[in-house]
């Protein structure tokens, strides 16, 4: 089976009337959707869902269909369609050492999984790897007979990508948390190359911390001069940002990386969540 595909095609034909561009992040814990008109550069539709427990990805595929099913929003025709898979098993490989055939080989040491299962990968090209994951084939199939041609990557290619950019001409070591509601991302950035990227989950805020200081020690880190970055579902009244600001000195909130507008009805409450699916559009 090759692996590695990234674009599903069905027809090689696109309408060049077409303007929207739609994007849509799966977790085993939520969803989100994202429209973006391409000609105006404005986010015209915004949805998150959260579930109630993890689920299995049988069930996030039929809560996917529901959500498709019952809005008109997405009866349109798009310019691209972009699959964004969120889960655990990714692992980065520098370029030069990859080989695809043996892509469950960078797996099997840091995730679980089938050997039946696909196994797919996305270039970083900023940082010359190689991020190898395992996707959702129900929900590649289902998007495929939906829409027809379609992408899909890793959320950790876009946050790798993206924040390795803003980092390009740092002169420090930066540690950014892409928080979620049982999970969260650490990416460590010294003066713009990539030092570390790991997923946790967690229940409980010192679940929380104590992967954080365990990252900073294994790095050798500082707790008192290093510069902590947070994004996603948090804010400065969550616990979780108490705890942090607790044991870390410097601690703050992401500043925006894209440039989209926002209709009136879209606009985000807070500006440093949803970091991976509102930089998603090239």
């Amino acid at each position: 089976m090759e692996t590695g595909l990234k674009t599903i095609q069905k027809s090689n034909s696109l309408n060049k009337h077409k303007s929207k561009a739609l994007s849509i992040q799966i977790s085993l814990s939520g969803l989100s959707f994202c429209i973006l008109n391409k000609r105006s550069n404005t986010v015209e539709y915004f949805k998150k869902i959260l579930f109630d427990k993890k689920a299995t990805p049988f069930e996030t595929l039929k809560r996917l269909i529901t959500t498709l099913d019952t809005n008109t929003v997405f009866e349109q025709s798009f310019l691209s369609v972009l699959l964004i898979y969120q889960n655990e098993l990714c692992s980065c490989v520098p370029k030069p050492l990859f080989n695809k055939d043996n892509s469950a080989d960078y797996l099997k040491f840091n995730a679980k999984f089938l050997n039946t299962d696909f196994i797919a990968y996305d270039e970083i090209p900023i940082n010359n790897s190689v991020n190898v994951f395992v996707p959702f084939v129900n929900i590649n199939n289902y998007i495929f007979d939906r829409f027809g041609a379609f992408e899909y990557k890793h959320a950790s290619t876009i946050l790798i990508q993206n924040l390795l950019q803003k980092e390009a001409n740092a002169e420090d070591i930066k540690l950014y948390i892409n928080v979620g509601n049982d999970h969260f991302e650490i990416v460590v950035s010294d003066k713009g190359q990539l030092m570390l990227y790991n997923t946790f989950g967690y229940q409980t805020k010192e679940d929380f911390i104590y992967f954080i200081l365990f990252t900073v020690e294994q790095l050798q880190l500082d707790p008192e001069t290093i510069l902590v970055k947070l994004m996603g579902d948090i804010s400065e009244e969550d616990e979780l940002f108490q705890i942090v600001y607790k044991y870390i000195r410097f601690v703050g909130f992401i500043e925006p990386f894209h440039n989209h507008k926002f209709s009136d009805q879209q606009k985000p409450k807070i500006h440093h969540d949803n970091y991976v699916i509102l930089n998603s559009f090239e």
